[in-house]
């Protein structure tokens, strides 16, 4: 039987397997978008408005103090169950206080120093100069020690802990802490939230030592003033309630410290590169934090003494 000519003569004649070629008229024509040929690009999002950019702000910063809000009420429900975790309090007590003795010590000395010194240059030009030890010694009891030992001190305390509850949490530590029958807020919060309520008016107090004597020691090298002068008027200008006002925020800095610090350690995610962000994060938030809570708290004691 005979075949007309097609594909299977001898000019249309092709090994077996052998790709098709393909001409013009198997490709689509070009009005045919490329969507129809199996892919497509999406276009870019748009730009968000300004007030969307400044709600979505607003809304994340509500959604992270509803979560410390909720974490501090799960710290303080487990404070009273057993086990106590008084060797992991005593443990972060070293951590958190004698640690941070370095750092407190050289900054408190040369804030002392410099803050008599600057009181010095504008006291001077009104023949003030004795009333250096009285300025320095009310601004330290009420201000400068309980303040900066908590934003100087805070940074390192909370970025530590947002370290470490971070690394814990990328590597599933704290999940095998729920899987054990756990809580993490008792077992990682807990201890680290007590130390550092009892941590902070101990440093502050010497803070404030430190702070008062490098004031002593350039007020006797510098301006002629003996320490027995500068000890003599700082206790005629400072009150016991002077005192009180200042270490009374300390234990405040110390729950917002450590809460800050463990919610956003908690909250890391994406490896070792998630730790460093939740770090940063950390120092930022706790140091607006404290001063926030410095203006607010400050507010309230001297309403009180007031009346």
């Amino acid at each position: 039987m005979s075949r007309g000519p097609g594909p299977s003569g001898p000019e249309g004649t092709r090994p077996l397997g052998a790709p098709v070629e393909s001409g013009p008229e198997s490709l689509p024509p070009p009005s045919v978008g490329s969507a129809q040929r199996g892919f497509s690009i999406p276009p870019p999002p748009p730009e968000p408005k300004i007030w969307e950019y400044h709600l979505e702000r607003w809304r994340r910063f509500l959604d992270h103090l509803g979560e410390v809000s909720l974490l501090t009420a799960r710290t303080t429900k487990s404070m009273f169950r057993r086990p106590f975790e008084i060797g992991s309090t005593i443990q972060q007590l070293d951590s958190l206080g004698v640690r941070s003795m370095g750092i407190v010590t050289v900054t408190s000395v040369f804030i002392g120093m410099v803050m008599t010194i600057q009181f010095a240059f504008g006291l001077r030009r009104f023949g003030g100069l004795e009333y250096i030890p009285r300025v320095v010694s009310l601004s330290f009891c009420r201000e400068l020690a309980p303040t900066l030992t908590a934003v100087i001190v805070g940074g390192r305390i909370a970025s530590g802990m947002a370290a470490e509850v971070g690394a814990m949490n990328v590597t599933e530590q704290v999940d095998a802490i729920r899987a054990l029958g756990a809580d993490p807020a008792k077992k990682l919060v807990l201890p680290r939230m007590l130390a550092a309520i009892i941590v902070m008016p101990i440093l502050s107090i010497y803070a404030l030592a430190l702070g008062i004597g490098g004031a002593v020691v350039i007020c006797s090298a510098q301006f002629d003033i003996s320490p027995t002068f500068f000890i003599n008027s700082s206790l005629e200008s400072v009150r016991i309630m002077d005192f009180v006002a200042g270490v009374a925020k300390t234990p405040f800095f110390g729950y917002i410290i450590a809460i800050v610090g463990c919610h956003f350690g908690l909250r890391t995610t994406g490896g070792t590169e998630g730790v460093g962000l939740s770090t940063t994060r950390t120092v930022v938030a706790v140091s607006i934090a404290i001063l926030i809570a410095d203006f607010l708290l400050t507010k309230i004691l001297m309403f009180f003494q007031t009346t």
